[in-house]
């Protein structure tokens, strides 16, 4: 097993990685550091959520001297993941003096111009913007000890390779280049072997999942109510014991005071706690004092529990090989376990990627609603309110309120209202999703405006295939859709809304950044004169 302490970085980024709730590397981290660390170029196959930017970032930021002069240069394909790397490398190099900027169109260029002459040390831009520098001579790439092609075959894909080719011509020949890309094209091997000197290939193994016995599902939840479906689903399919994975230390933390708030029996499993700490964690879980654990990866490893009944993915795992891994701590001894990952809109291609990897694909369930869980719970309570009346030590304490109460109002009326009363943070909030009011879509349908159409080459079938995709619903369950040339409206089925919302509000549609919002009512006078191209 490696750790972040195992590498050769210095302490300072350590302890950065430590407060960012990290505990181990990702599989291409793993595998990407030390080569990086050694001075080799690097190509590295991952996709976007396996920590491929630390992987990179971690050993460049270590490299960086005190030198006023730009020493490192990222290029990414779109300003919002040149903003994204910025952030991710801020947040790596709180603890030392590393000064980065991120350059993209669309933002003041004087600003960035100011921002150079007061000297940075690690640049990430678009090829386009940082083209625009270098003509001005404004950024100088010739003491450049590092590159970075982030996304290299996106940036392929959207036409930027004779800017690549031209920056590269004007960075310093004596660097290291590190190239990431979720897949390898010819063109991408044709790039590497003109401007790599002998690069080590990385990439994450694929794996297959060998435990037929586990039941596998997925549920789609929103990223504002994770907490509360997750409440949901486990109100609804009372596990005997589970573990909960989520990604970090600060979220194990978070997510075990939460359900502890809402009365269920949890405790955490992190890297900070001592091994007598651990024990004792350990010690109740077994023993089923408590009924789920809520850990990491790394905490989780070497936990050996029989009779696991429910692995809860609370974050979707970086990558396949994790994925088999947690899900493998049910199911065994000849038992069926239950493998459940909790989805969000943004992260529907990142399970896509995790389904192709371990060849099968993985069940979708709808998050149960209130009634449902209130069904599945009634006998449970029942029992707890019988037990209570059996139990009358102390009951006489209450007979005058009782009295003034069943004077006043019907008993059925008392109980139902003592019910919700102590039960209401089980069942939680009523509403768990977004309320768009009045969209003027056809009924049972909520109707989008989206800010490109014609111009971006948007056409029904593109548009479609983004929905089904991003929310996995099928293509017929989508409803009109009007494209005209600078906007375009799309109705979809109320109860899948709130997904198609929060997947496409802040998307790439054909390159092209868009903005979605629910639509205005349409006026009745000009109903007749919209035009459908579906």
């Amino acid at each position: 097993m490696t750790y972040f302490d195992d590498f050769d970085i210095k302490p300072e980024i350590k302890k950065a990685i430590r407060e960012m709730g990290f505990e181990e590397p990702s599989p291409i981290q793993e595998k990407a550091i030390p080569a990086i660390l050694k001075g080799d170029d690097v190509i590295g196959q991952a996709q976007t959520g396996t920590g491929k930017t630390a992987a990179f970032g971690i050993p460049l930021i270590n490299r960086i001297t005190n030198d006023n002069h730009v020493q490192a240069v990222i290029l990414t394909p779109t300003r919002e993941l040149a903003i994204q790397v910025s952030g991710e490398l801020q947040k790596l190099s709180r603890h030392v003096n590393v000064r980065t900027l991120p350059i993209y169109g669309g933002q003041s260029i004087g600003h960035q111009i100011k921002a150079l002459k007061q000297g940075v040390q690690i640049v990430i831009g678009t090829p386009g913007r940082l083209q625009d520098h270098l003509r001005r001579k404004t950024l100088r790439l010739d003491r450049v000890n590092t590159v970075v092609l982030d996304e290299a075959d996106e940036m392929l894909d959207m036409g930027f390779v004779d800017d690549i080719e031209a920056i590269l011509k004007q960075v310093n020949v004596d660097r290291q280049t590190l190239l990431f890309s979720a897949t390898m094209p010819q063109a991408i091997r044709k790039l590497s072997k003109r401007y790599m000197v002998k690069p080590v290939t990385v990439s994450i193994n694929k794996s297959e999942v060998t435990a037929p016995s586990i039941d596998q599902a997925y549920y789609k939840v929103l990223e504002k109510n994770k907490q509360e479906s997750l409440c949901r689903i486990l109100d609804s399919q009372n596990p005997d014991l589970g573990i909960i994975f989520c990604r970090t230390k600060k979220g194990v933390a978070e997510l075990t005071e939460a359900l502890q708030a809402r009365g269920y029996l949890v405790d955490g499993l992190h890297g900070d706690l001592t091994q007598p700490q651990r024990d004792a964690v350990m010690k109740k879980f077994r023993e089923g004092t408590i009924e789920f654990l809520v850990a990491t990866d790394v905490a989780a490893r070497g936990i050996d529990v029989q009779n696991i009944s429910h692995v809860i993915n609370f974050d979707i795992p970086q990558d396949p090989e994790s994925y088999v891994h947690r899900i493998g701590r049910t199911g065994r001894a000849g038992r069926t376990g239950q493998a459940i990952t909790l989805v969000t809109p943004r992260e529907m291609k990142h399970l896509r990627s995790i389904e192709a990897e371990i060849k099968m694909s993985i069940p979708s369930k709808t998050v149960p609603s209130i009634e449902e869980v209130v069904e599945k719970q009634q006998e449970s309570w029942k029992n707890l309110i019988v037990d209570q009346l059996n139990d009358d030590e102390d009951l006489a304490l209450f007979n005058e309120l009782a009295e003034d109460l069943l004077l006043e109002y019907e008993p059925k009326d008392i109980v139902r209202s003592l019910m919700k009363l102590n039960f209401s943070a089980a069942i939680g909030e009523n509403d768990p999703g977004y309320n768009f009011g009045e969209t003027g879509g056809a009924k049972g349908m909520t109707r989008f405006f989206i800010n490109v159409g014609r111009n971006v080459n948007m056409s029904p079938k593109v548009l479609i295939d983004e929905i089904s995709d991003a929310v996995g619903i099928p293509g017929k369950a989508i409803g009109r859709i009007d494209i005209f040339d600078k906007f375009t409206f799309v109705e979809v089925p109320e109860e899948v809304a709130p997904f198609v919302y929060e997947a496409l509000r802040y998307s790439r549609i054909n390159g092209a950044r868009v903005n979605l919002e629910p639509a205005k009512p349409r006026p009745k006078r000009n109903q007749s004169n919209s035009r459908s191209t579906r």
